[in-house]
């Protein structure tokens, strides 16, 4: 079966074509037709199955059909996703297709700027992937509404419960028609997960490919027993490996922060990914991973869902996770789309029956092999070897400028090569050349040594009249304090009142505990108040 027999539109099938995608994968044979058709859906699958195209290409095909655009604030189509990462990976995953069409796909996720969001809102979205905060922002603050959405699809829905979104997933699919098509897929289905089916999609279609715990056969499991102690040494080893791009998993943000530095420290390129980072930063940090510049990435299980990363063929469990969804959720980072990969866990001695008890629930056959620094066990398996130990520095991972020479500026121009002057004039110029007028207009000496004009306009009288030197001289006249001048440098009135002047006593001076205040600067001798007019 190719995706040409499942109804899609023809140009989506070309489109498809061109990224050589023709043959759906099994979740994807099994829920397209039903989604296309206007049915509920209910998808079970593991990651990296291609849930996204599972339910995105329904959509375009759904909203093909319309002629016109959307109107603002009011999108056609909603996705909602667990993870701000999440949401871009379903965004580029959408695009293409979506493009072909004539349609559009934008997010609505926290971090981003609103204003951004508010303005593709109001020039209309067919399909909008929003995480449940941001949705609900833009709800109160009436820049979006969901009455003419005629799908919803919920990725993820499993983490968004864990995560405590299902009561905002609630209010928001409240707001959409209670008509309008649902999708719900989720690698598993608890208990949280089923109430919101039963709730929101009473009618629907069961797709599920077989057991999600341990149905990717291209990936191997290893338990790694390691001694107290050791543990950093392995892991900045494992991290040094040649080729590939590691992934490596943390259960908090000062976690994955201080595996990182030791990991830098060590000469290993490793940067952290969670939570705590702006979103820019997340952006950045994703976009090195991506093309290579940073092979090895510390993340945390928030992060762990949304990170769609071609060519991680290695993923560590520095710290266990919470649960066997978190393991299986780490796992399907890597051996996506049938290629083969690794995933090994760091154990210490106290951490093997935790373990035991995780890989059995995810339903793992995990090889437990004991390494150390240096074990040739180790070197097989990972492809671990001595790090270089020379530190990594932040310079490292910001962009590269290039570095422009002399040879790259260009010929010099000379001064006959400077075209016509702006004014038009035949004058001297300032630096002795004939490059216009001098601003003074003058003929004494001048600042630069010229014998041009000078400002004072030449030989005419002086300012002050006098006849001495002039102020643009070398010879400049060095005046003394004025006499009618107080201590604070202004003319005062008691300069020109009687018994004021230089031949008057001055006042004593009078000080409070060190310090002097304005009115003892003042002299108020002969200051008889002020004037009043006497009655005729």
């Amino acid at each position: 079966m190719t995706f040409a027999n499942l109804g899609l539109p023809q140009p989506v099938v070309a489109a498809l074509a061109q990224k050589a995608i023709t043959v759906p994968t099994p979740i994807q044979a099994m829920a397209i037709p039903d989604a296309i058709a206007g049915r509920n859906i209910l998808g079970r699958a593991q990651t990296g199955s291609g849930k996204t195209l599972a339910f995105g290409l329904p959509m375009l095909a759904r909203l093909a059909r319309h002629d016109g655009r959307p109107r603002p604030k009011r999108p056609r189509a909603l996705v909602l996703v667990p993870t701000r990462e999440l949401a871009f990976q379903v965004v580029d995953s959408l695009a293409p297709y979506a493009t072909s069409l004539g349609l559009n796909v934008r997010p609505a996720v926290g971090g981003t700027l609103f204003t951004k969001q508010v303005d593709q809102l109001r020039r209309g979205v067919d399909i909008l992937v929003a995480t449940p905060g941001r949705l609900s922002d833009h709800l109160r603050q009436q820049t979006c509404v969901l009455d003419e959405v005629e799908m919803t699809a919920l990725d993820e829905a499993d983490q968004m419960a864990d995560m405590g979104f299902l009561p905002q997933v609630r209010e928001l699919l409240d707001q959409t028609p209670a008509g309008s098509q649902r999708l719900l897929f989720s690698a598993t289905l608890d208990h949280d997960v089923q109430a919101l089916v039963r709730e929101f999609l009473p009618t629907h279609e069961m797709h599920s490919t077989q057991d999600v715990r341990a149905s990717v056969t291209t990936m191997d499991h290893y338990v790694l027993l390691v001694e107290r102690g050791q543990k950093d040494a392995v892991v900045a080893e494992i991290a040094s490996r040649e080729g590939g791009r590691t992934i490596m998993f943390a259960r908090t943000k000062l976690g994955a922060e201080g595996i990182t530095q030791r990991l830098r420290d060590k000469g290993v390129a490793a940067e952290a990914l969670h939570g705590g980072k702006a979103q820019n930063q997340r952006s950045r940090v994703l976009e090195r991973f991506k093309n290579g510049r940073t092979p090895v990435l510390v993340a945390t299980d928030v992060a762990a869902r949304g990170i769609h990363v071609d060519g991680i063929d290695l993923v560590v469990h520095v710290d266990p996770p919470q649960d066997h969804k978190d393991y299986l959720h780490r796992a399907g980072r890597t051996a996506r789309a049938g290629e083969a990969g690794v995933v090994a866990a760091i154990v210490l001695p106290n951490q093997r029956r935790q373990f035991r008890r995780l890989t059995g629930m995810a339903g793992v056959n995990a090889s437990i092999v004991p390494v150390s620094p240096g074990s040739e066990k180790l070197a097989t398996i990972t492809g671990a070897r001595t790090p270089s130990g020379e530190p990594v520095r932040e310079s490292y991972f910001r962009p590269q400028r290039r570095e422009r020479s002399f040879g790259d500026r260009g010929p010099r121009r000379g001064l006959g090569d400077r075209g016509p002057r702006r004014d038009g004039g035949n004058g001297t110029r300032r630096d002795g050349a004939n490059r216009g007028h001098l601003r003074d207009g003058g003929n004494g000496p001048r600042r630069d040594g010229g014998n041009g004009p000078r400002r004072d306009g030449g030989n005419g009288p002086r300012r002050d009249g006098g006849n001495g030197p002039r102020r643009d001289h070398d010879d400049r006249v060095v005046r003394g304090p004025r006499r009618d001048v107080d201590n604070r440098g202004q003319r005062g009135a008691a300069a020109r009142l009687p018994g004021s002047g230089p031949q008057a006593a001055a006042s004593p001076e009078r000080r409070s505990n060190g310090f002097r205040s304005r009115a003892d600067r003042r002299s108020y001798d002969g200051f008889t108040g002020p004037r009043r007019e006497r009655d005729q």
